[in-house]
């Protein structure tokens, strides 16, 4: 789930920001292989764009597919297939208000979500790529996004024990994220701390 336009603009202000979005409608929930907002660096700025859910597939999982869907989450940072975007050209955030973990146990999505008051981003990747996401279109070039997993916080991990998204909630995060060095951010791929989350939107 996103937060509204106007409120991704004020939490980047006074930085510059361009917006690209255009009139964004609002999004109650945000699916796999559809468009959502992510902001990323372009000409040492921040852009809000649209992209695509789900990054380019590794090779491998690929043969003998006609299509290829995308990978939504990313957590082997140190794969080849990964480690062309991990530079601060291809980093970007991904405003979310909650997010859902299918329950281990029944399979069932349980929804989490953080303080209204509190502003946060998944750290994502993004690049632009041109396959066959779905045989009807034929071949089309997007900007597609993925975004980072780690171990599960203790608030995730009685619903999914295996992972939870990258979240970012402070602004120095969300700087060091979109501009600094691997070395540097990388450090960022760490649980958010316990009793943040709530059960429900």
């Amino acid at each position: 789930m996103a937060p509204p336009q106007d409120e991704l603009r004020r939490l980047f202000a006074p930085l510059p920001l361009t917006d690209s979005l255009g009139n964004m409608p609002a999004m109650d929930q945000i699916y796999p292989d559809y468009p959502a907002p992510i902001v990323r660096q372009a000409d040492g700025q921040r852009e809000l764009v649209m992209a695509r859910w789900g990054m380019p597939t590794p090779p491998q999982f690929l043969i003998g597919k006609k299509t290829d869907r995308g990978v939504t989450n990313i957590r082997n940072t140190k794969s080849p297939h990964w480690r062309r975007w991990l530079g601060p050209e291809h980093r970007c955030l991904v405003p979310m208000t909650s997010f859902a973990e299918p329950d281990h146990r029944t399979k069932e999505n349980v929804w989490l979500s953080l303080p209204q008051d509190r502003p946060a981003f998944f750290a994502g990747l993004w690049t632009t790529w041109t396959s066959v996401r779905k045989l009807k279109d034929g071949e089309t070039t997007d900007d597609l996004f993925g975004f980072l997993t780690c171990e599960p916080n203790a608030d995730v991990r009685d619903v999914h024990p295996k992972a939870m998204p990258v979240i970012l909630t402070e602004p120095v995060e969300w700087e060091t994220w979109l501009t600094a060095p691997w070395s540097e951010a990388v450090v960022l791929q760490r649980p958010l701390g316990d009793g943040v989350l709530r059960r429900g939107r």
